[in-house]
């Protein structure tokens, strides 16, 4: 890795290639760089974005990103197979020396890509086009307190999906148990986690993009049960993340729904629980489908 260039240097290129050249009407910066909640380390982004004349005159021809450095690795997501199709197109660089712009080019006949996001500030503005954007705060990122409909969804869902973890535990189908659990019902729970942590700061905090600060609002013990609904892919390790991830969306809910006022459904989570045991004690290479042996018991 070359030598790391410093946020001053990187911030004075970033305005050089703007001011020179006159396709480039204004420049404004988000993320985390403008976030005053934020850790501050090496590893940010450049969050740029260029209002640009005539931007078919910058993609017909990518050489010109070469000013920005030399680099480890491109993506270009908008010559990929899901492009947003809404007219700017994004680069996002990752240079030898461990520094990263994520540069959007917006052409200027769209001042509607201009987003309304608590974190942009002005870099440069040419001609007077940009908003006048209040002073960078993370607002925009705050957790939303949930309606009653969403909190029981939340709930219902995070259970309901559960059962489609323990048929695929029992039936050794383990890649498939996996990703309905980290990604389906985990989505559940990360919404209850980031609730918990509205309601005990006045939902006036930022629990981070994919619970990336879940370790600065939680107390340390649930951080700790959280960090344990992680599992490799042994039956044994994946049913204990399952039953602890449980104990923790049980207790998380309870206390969220007390707070806003909502009902919890207690009894979904008594069933599903005693369906999650009897499908641990069930797995179908030893199952006997013979009369009531195999009832599930909600003990």
């Amino acid at each position: 890795m070359d030598s790391m260039r410093s946020e001053q240097e990187m911030m004075d290129l970033i305005l050089r290639v703007a001011r020179e050249d006159e396709r480039i009407r204004a420049v404004y910066m988000g993320g985390s760089r403008n976030d005053p909640n934020a850790p501050r380390d090496f590893y940010q982004d450049y969050d740029i974005v260029y209002i640009v004349r005539d931007i078919t005159s910058f993609t017909s021809d990518h050489s010109w990103i070469d000013v920005f450095g030399p680099r480890l690795m491109l993506q270009m997501p908008e010559a990929m197979r899901d492009p947003e199709g809404k007219g700017n197109f994004n680069y996002l660089m990752l240079f030898l020396d461990g520094n990263r712009i994520d540069l959007r080019l917006f052409p200027i006949e769209k001042p509607e890509l201009i987003e309304d996001d608590s974190l942009n500030s002005v870099l440069l503005d040419k001609d007077g086009i940009l908003p006048d954007f209040p002073k960078p705060d993370d607002s925009s990122y705050w957790v939303s307190r949930p309606s009653e409909l969403y909190y029981a969804s939340c709930c219902n869902n995070f259970w309901w999906c559960m059962q489609n973890v323990a048929k695929g535990i029992s039936r050794d189908e383990r890649p498939y148990a996996m990703e309905m659990f980290d990604g389906v019902v985990r989505a559940e729970l990360n919404d209850m986690v980031s609730w918990y942590i509205g309601c005990a700061h006045g939902f006036s905090v930022s629990p981070g993009k994919m619970g990336k600060y879940f370790k600065r609002f939680l107390p340390e013990d649930l951080y700790h049960q959280y960090l344990a609904t992680y599992s490799n892919s042994e039956p044994e390790n994946l049913w204990r993340a399952v039953f602890t991830a449980c104990d923790l969306f049980g207790r998380l809910a309870s206390q969220v729904g007390g707070q806003l006022g909502y009902r919890y459904n207690r009894q979904d989570e008594e069933h599903m629980r005693g369906y999650l045991r009897w499908a641990q004690a069930h797995p179908v290479d030893e199952m006997k489908m013979e009369g009531k042996k195999n009832e599930i018991q909600m003990v």
